[in-house]
């Protein structure tokens, strides 16, 4: 598993972001406190405080396509 740091900053931002991991087939949660979500649901995503960072775990080892896909949204 593979975790990283995002911020979601614009509903374009979610939809955009949805949009990427919805192009791959391993599961991606997001997580924020106690909270976690499919990140492949954009309802499930806005029921999240997205005014804080948001980890976001993809269940596999091999995603450095997704994680360069996703390099727009991580932070720290």
């Amino acid at each position: 598993m593979t975790t990283l740091t995002i911020m979601l900053k614009s509903i374009n931002d979610v939809k955009e972001f949805v949009r990427t991991v919805n192009d791959f087939s391993y599961d991606v949660d997001l997580a924020s406190g106690r909270y976690v979500v499919d990140a492949k649901s954009i309802m499930g995503i806005f029921s999240l405080d997205l005014a804080k960072p948001i980890k976001v775990n993809i269940h596999s080892d091999s995603c450095d396509d997704l994680k360069q896909r996703l390099a727009a949204f991580v932070i720290g």
